[in-house]
């Protein structure tokens, strides 16, 4: 095996590919061809090709225990929703997912419906906001019990993780009642830039895009005999809805955060008025 060109190549090296695993066979077969596709349309330069290199290099580069930079470049290329899409299709009655993020985390804690998820620090700084939700089976039968895990960013547009606290931070676990619903008071979400100092920033900066997701708050919810589903709430109105760095939006997930001005309905939630509700109702896949 010897003499190769732009022709052959990509035969010779699919032959020597002898997995035992057939999947692993497949998937590194199709790369391949796909891969030397893609350099045969192009036509890089050897100076392309190893700015490229180095590219990726840096990528790995600013990974570490907080950081995965190549999910992040996954997600704004559209690659880790198109995985989404593929593993999760919905049908009637049951809620669409979308991407997991890089910031949820093991450390919430089970509490209480009506429970405050924001500290007094993040609360002070945000607008106070009810969250309600019911979880039903895709035929809208209540599932009592559900597990429904909750985090967002402060109204800085920062997760506890980034800003470095010790205590989990506008984060929660709570369990659905007999009607399958829960609630629990937080801050309404804000717009905010994905991390955009490394190479994934520079990738946007250089194809004209910027970096901003719109306002939202992720849940993930489980239950025995279904599917977990992983997905958010979208504001609606936000002016990032049809531009989210790592498309995410689905129609589907956007509700309306509506503004409550009276004074005595907002006392009774331990607020001021005016102050946010929202209500967004999940359903459950089961399992096949």
């Amino acid at each position: 095996m010897r003499d190769f060109n732009e022709q052959t190549i990509t035969d010779a090296v699919i032959s020597q590919f002898k997995a035992e695993d057939p999947r692993l066979q497949q998937i590194l077969t199709s790369l391949v061809k796909h891969l030397h596709d893609f350099i045969r349309d192009v036509e890089p330069t050897e100076e392309e090709w190893f700015k490229g290199i180095q590219y990726l290099t840096d990528v790995g580069h600013m990974c570490d225990e907080n950081r995965q930079e190549f999910v992040l470049l996954s997600d704004t290329l559209g690659v880790s929703i198109l995985v989404d899409a593929i593993n999760h299709r919905a049908d009637a009655g049951m809620t669409e997912t979308t991407v997991l993020g890089p910031f949820h985390t093991p450390h919430a804690k089970p509490m209480t419906h009506g429970a405050q998820i924001a500290s007094a620090e993040e609360l002070a700084k945000g607008t106070p906001t009810v969250v309600r939700g019911q979880v039903t089976d895709p035929d809208g039968k209540p599932i009592a019990g559900a597990k429904v895990d909750v985090w967002q960013a402060s109204s800085e547009g920062l997760y506890d993780v980034q800003m470095g606290h010790g205590e989990a931070d506008l984060r929660g676990i709570f369990e659905t009642d007999a009607d399958g619903k829960f609630w629990f008071r937080s801050i309404k979400p804000v717009a905010y830039p994905i991390p955009f100092d490394g190479p994934v920033g520079k990738m946007l900066v250089a194809t004209g895009r910027h970096p901003y997701r719109p306002a939202h708050i992720h849940y993930m919810i489980s239950a025995p005999g279904y599917e977990t589903l992983i997905t958010h709430v979208f504001v609606s109105g936000d002016e990032y809805l049809d531009s989210d760095a790592v498309f995410a939006v689905k129609d589907s997930l956007v509700a309306d955060f509506v503004a409550v001005e009276d004074a005595e309905a907002a006392k009774q939630f331990g607020y001021s008025a005016p102050f946010y509700e929202v209500e967004f109702n999940f359903g459950l896949k089961p399992t096949a």
